[in-house]
């Protein structure tokens, strides 16, 4: 049995001077201190990270990297960055155009790019796998103790006794207590907030008894989850290129790719044990040894920091974080509920700030370990981002808004050789835009309007109005008119449509019968009646495409009362297929702005027939706040907790705030994100439930789009 804790930090004395509404007051440090990780249970998805969004650091039961092996069965002990990328060298010129699969879709020819296996042909499979796989997000360093105990035998996790681990979100420091063989170890972990640079100080009598080294593998990086591989050493070169008293740069090659390492290590020798392994050896006339450890893809971009100054600055920024950022405390609600959703905004907070800040899309699994080769979906942008505009943190969304600027050319490309207008989107990709094989992600297009809900939530929460509309106004456009092009007039009906050939949200539907279905419809309607107010604010004239879209889009198809998934779906409350996945349909209001397609009867009904009949093992971590925030909409604040707190497997909230899928994703960070924009919403619209158990304070919360 797990015996895991959440305990308050001890009775510390704390001035925080706070500016927030007069109505409601919260004590900042407080709030965030209560839900301090406390943690005595050696188990491999029990492990913690620092990180600054762009660069983090995980470690296990010591505080470092000691023990991979046993983490590699749960939450992998990642050294990651959003720049630590490895593309394979590609001796057959692979590209795009191997894997072009056509459809006839309305009359004419139009590529995707496939997912091609086994039997599809030689080329077509195997340009299919170089290009999913590269590429790949690799590991950059393992960094842990080497530990002997008394007898002189190197020990094993087995050895760790009297283990008590701390994550201190509001200084952003890990303490690691343990024991090897009666003799205590203790362990600070911290990242600089601006350095991709981890930094440790480490106190035991071990020291002195030459028990204890800092143990530095570098590994091959891999396109596995894990992204390293140790049994490889021929395939990648690690070179010392200058060794002073105290410090050490290393410089890292794998094929055409290079990074550097640089490491400060006063007080200890740095020896060389193997190709790729070193070991700092501590001055044994000291109980405590410090040491710094710095990553970059270009030598002259680190210089790395003393524990204290690294310590100091981290501490400044997190409490900066917390203060400045949006509020919400639970602590006078009585549902039983109450105290485990604070705690899981708190720890989201502080994971999508470590895992997913950066300047880049996140991966769903951040920068721990690879799902999906470390590639970013772009579908889960959404998921991923709009919570920081929320929660007063809009800088990170803007600053990862220029990635749409840096791809558009790729995306205008992509349009334009399927016969579109405008700039299609990717759905799986890297930092430069390139859409990636697939049998379902090139299929989707419910990406396609996001970039137009950013521009709308930044400014709506903008001070300056007119600098927002300039600084997004192409990109708004142009997304819109892909959405525009892609609709097809039906003269039969009248209406536009949208597909065949597509895949909605919901997955487990048919490319090749989907037709109008209920999410991206609304989406359409919403986002091209949006870029016409942009239109309108910056004085230019109205699209008249856009604006006969919005007047004839389709209907959304209602079968017993119900909204179908998609209009070919009559069935889809009694075909198992289509209870499972997202059930996005619910989207439809709540997570998109009210429209005049979506009947709220109608939705309530649906809600209704999800919560008795859908698969829930089948779903993902963001359905459950989706559902709530549709709930919470039409004024069913009770339906909207019972769904945001559901027993069901993949809303499962670990001690480190990690919301845990499965076995394969132990962690998947579009669950957190968007739990905290449901929590957001809700506050500021005053949806959650009206029974009295339910005082939410909050501050600092910013608006939604309308």
């Amino acid at each position: 049995m797990r015996k895991t804790s959440f305990c308050l930090l001890p009775l510390v004395i704390v001035l925080i001077s706070i500016s927030c509404d007069k109505e409601a007051k919260i004590d900042r440090f407080a709030l965030v201190a209560r839900h301090n990780v406390h943690n005595s249970v050696i188990d491999s998805l029990n492990s913690l990270t620092v990180g600054n969004g762009r660069f983090a650091f995980t470690v296990d039961v010591t505080g470092l990297q000691t023990f991979p092996e046993f983490y590699s069965r749960g939450i992998s002990l990642g050294t990651m960055s959003e720049w630590g990328w490895h593309t394979g060298l590609n001796p057959e010129n692979y590209n795009l155009s191997d894997v072009y699969r056509s459809y006839r879709v309305h009359g004419r020819d139009v590529d995707y790019v496939h997912q091609f296996k086994a039997g599809d042909g030689e080329r077509k499979a195997a340009a299919t796998g170089w290009l999913r796989a590269n590429p790949h997000r690799i590991h950059l360093g393992m960094i842990g103790l080497q530990l002997f105990t008394k007898d002189g035998k190197e020990a094993v996790i087995g050895n760790i006794e009297n283990n008590a681990q701390s994550l201190y979100p509001w200084t952003g420091t890990i303490e690691s207590n343990f024991t090897i063989d009666g003799t205590p170890v203790k362990v600070l972990t911290i990242c600089h907030p601006d350095q991709d640079m981890v930094s440790a100080r480490i106190e035991s009598k071990m020291i002195g008894e030459g028990r204890l080294k800092v143990k530095i593998n570098f590994p091959l990086g891999t396109s596995d989850p894990n992204g390293y591989d140790f049994n490889s050493p021929e395939k990648h070169i690690t070179k010392i290129i200058a060794d002073n008293p105290g410090e050490t740069i290393f410089e890292r090659s794998q094929d055409s790719d290079k990074y550097y390492v640089k490491l400060l290590h006063k007080e200890g020798i740095l020896k060389q044990a193997s190709q790729h392994l070193y070991f700092i050896e501590p001055n044994r006339a000291d109980s405590t040894f410090e040491f710094s450890c710095s990553f970059s893809k270009d030598l002259n971009d680190i210089e790395p920091v003393d524990f204290d100054t690294a310590h100091e600055a981290s501490r400044l920024s997190w409490e900066k974080f917390w203060m400045e950022g949006g509020a919400a405390d639970f602590s006078e609600c009585t549902d039983p509920r109450a105290f485990d959703l604070e705690r899981r905004v708190i720890l989201s907070q502080y994971l999508t700030r470590i895992q997913c800040s950066g300047s880049f899309p996140p991966a769903e699994t951040g920068l721990t370990y690879n799902s999906w080769f470390g590639k970013f979906h772009l579908e889960m942008h959404w998921w991923h981002a709009v919570h920081f505009a929320l929660w007063n943190h809009g800088d990170i969304l803007e600053r990862q808004m220029k990635y749409y600027s840096d791809i558009l050319q790729n995306a205008r490309q992509t349009a334009l050789h399927q016969g579109y207008k405008g700039a299609r989107w990717p759905k799986m990709t890297d930092r430069d835009g390139r859409e990636s094989p697939s049998n379902v992600g090139t299929y989707l297009i419910w990406q396609q309007p996001h970039p137009i809900f950013f521009a709308e939530l930044l400014y709506t929460n903008a001070v300056n109005k007119q600098e927002i509309l300039e600084r997004y106004k192409d990109i708004v456009f142009e997304t819109a008119d892909f959405m525009a092009s892609y609709a097809w007039y039906d003269s039969a009906s009248g209406k536009y449509t949208l597909g065949p050939v597509l895949i909605p949200a919901q997955e487990s539907l048919n490319r090749e019968t989907t037709i109008n279905p209920a999410f991206e419809t609304v989406y359409w309607y919403w986002g091209l009646k949006t870029a016409q107010e942009w239109k309108k604010r910056l004085g230019e004239k109205a699209d008249p495409l856009w604006q006969d879209i919005t007047k004839k889009i389709s209907p959304l198809a209602v079968s017993d009362g119900l909204y179908l998934c998609s209009e070919d779906t009559r069935d889809s409350y009694s075909n198992p297929r289509y209870m499972s996945d997202h059930p996005i349909v619910s989207g439809i209001y709540g997570v998109l702005p009210k429209t005049k397609l979506v009947d709220i009867r109608i939705l309530g009904n649906s809600l209704d027939t999800i919560m008795k009949k859908w698969n829930w093992k089948s779903t993902w971590g963001w359905d459950f706040p989706m559902l709530a925030m549709s709930a919470a909409a039409i004024g069913r604040g009770e339906q909207a907790i019972d769904f945001m707190m559901m027993d069901a497997p993949k809303n499962r909230y670990l001690i480190n705030g990690h919301n845990y899928q499965d076995a394969r994703l132990a962690i998947y960070l579009p669950g957190n994100g968007g739990l905290l924009t449901a929590v957001a919403k809700m506050c500021v619209s005053d949806q959650f439930p009206h029974n009295g158990k339910w005082k939410v304070k909050w501050e600092n919360l910013g608006k939604y789009v309308e």
